[in-house]
């Protein structure tokens, strides 16, 4: 009997250890490894509006480069299941060059803009930056003076858009031929952009910037050009609108240039020229920078208002105690507002004479604030200022510690360079969140 009881009491030890083994080995496992968190049958479907769908037995569905697509996805890669939230807007800047792409540097030589009071000017420095040590910007991009042009570089900026969960770039856009003033032009570009753009499935609206001789009949024109060049590229963001139908959408920088009678002969149904109802109908967003703008913008017969500016205090538009205001008045009139939140301001390396409209970082902590005070008005969509505007230290983009022998850059330091990368995804995801419970 005892020698029955010690055969049973070793193999049930040799059991249990079988056991324990077993599972020792499942929790070793990652993903990659033919496991998922999704209960057998179920995929994640894309998700049209702002409701995610598994559905039983499907498969993912593909879009061709040619296919517009206005759908929530969720990518797969190692690192488990990535969301896009095609609800958060960034604007995008493809005007960098440099030697070994572009043959000279283009944007980080920027020239040191003189204040337009000549006795306040002559207190400041004058000349342009000598990159690559000095660059026009006070912080240091990870992948140094790059050139918007370099594949590696553009399939770098989609990978970081990606983990930032940003659906959508927003980007700075010229007339062929035109470029800013510091710049060269970049259309001939956007298509290599809208394909890079296309394999990391997001999406790229159009940010018009105000070139010299822009007007409402130049901008007719530049519609047609960019809804006819680019229109049934997969890329290309259509914003679903309270009408129901899915538009492309345009985003208007110095709106304020151009008078609200001009902009209502292109953007109201009566007008002379107007755009609405036909091919080319779009929803427009003008910038608000002082209070008077949101009556111009409303009688300009735009869509929606945006603040760009990511400075609180720095205008009207740009301050956050505003924007609760700013958001009745759209409501009111059937207006979309489009808070822009960014991680910090400062323009002092190409503008010295500034520093009054810094806006210090302090290790994330200024852009989650910003973050929260935009969450506070329940927007449907939210722009941030930027990925990449080197010159005004608003890129979230990575950025290393850097010093030389006239330069000390700043740095995201004590956080790793991805910080403000994964602020900007968490917080993605909250506002996700809650905006499906405001909805429901």
């Amino acid at each position: 009997m005892a020698r029955l009881r010690k055969k049973a009491c070793v193999a049930l030890f040799l059991f249990m250890l079988f056991i324990f083994g077993t599972m020792m080995g499942l929790r070793t496992l990652k993903p990659s490894d033919g496991f998922s968190d999704l209960a057998p049958g179920l995929d994640l479907m894309p998700m049209v509006g702002d409701r995610l769908e598994r559905r039983s037995g499907s498969s993912h569905m593909a879009v061709s480069p040619g296919q517009p697509s206005n759908t929530k996805t969720v990518l797969s890669n190692s690192q488990g299941d990535r969301s896009l939230f095609y609800d958060v807007h960034i604007f995008y800047y493809a005007w960098y060059g440099n030697p070994q792409v572009d043959g000279k540097y283009v944007h980080w030589d920027h020239v040191l803009v003189p204040h337009w009071d000549p006795k306040i000017a002559a207190s400041y420095p004058k000349g342009r930056h000598m990159p690559p040590e000095d660059i026009g910007s006070s912080f240091y991009p990870e992948l140094g003076p790059y050139s918007s042009r370099d594949a590696e570089v553009l399939e770098s900026h989609m990978e970081q858009l990606e983990a930032a969960a940003t659906g959508v770039l927003v980007l700075s856009w010229y007339p062929p031929g035109l470029g800013d003033d510091n710049g060269e032009p970049t259309e001939d570009f956007v298509p290599a952009i809208m394909d890079a753009a296309y394999r990391h499935s997001i999406k790229v609206a159009f940010h018009i910037q105000p070139y010299k001789g822009r007007t409402d009949h130049t901008v007719h024109e530049n519609v047609k050009y960019i809804i006819d060049k680019y229109g049934k590229h997969g890329a290309f963001y259509r914003f679903k609108s309270g009408t129901g139908r899915a538009l492309p959408m345009f985003y208007i920088y110095d709106s304020y240039l151009t008078p609200p009678e001009a902009w209502a002969d292109l953007l109201n149904p009566s007008g002379s020229h107007s755009l609405r109802g036909g091919t080319y109908d779009a929803f427009f967003v003008a910038l608000i920078v002082e209070e008077r703008h949101k009556h111009d913008i409303l009688a300009g017969g735009f869509d929606g208002m945006y603040t760009y500016f990511a400075s609180n205090g720095f205008s009207f538009g740009s301050s956050h105690q505003n924007w609760k205001a700013i958001k009745d008045f759209c409501d009111g009139n059937n207006l979309l507002f489009v808070p822009s939140i960014g991680p910090g301001y400062i323009d002092t390396s190409v503008r010295p004479w500034n520093n009054h409209n810094t806006r210090n970082r302090v290790s994330g902590r200024y852009y989650e604030t910003a973050l929260q005070a935009a969450l506070s008005i329940r927007p449907e969509v939210v722009t941030i200022t930027s990925f990449n505007e080197w010159h005004e230290g608003t890129q979230i983009e990575r950025a290393v510690p850097k010093k030389t022998v006239t330069r000390l850059y700043l740095d995201y330091q004590p956080h790793q360079p991805d910080l403000y990368l994964e602020l900007t995804r968490k917080w993605a995801q909250q506002f996700s969140k809650e905006k499906e419970q405001w909805l429901m």
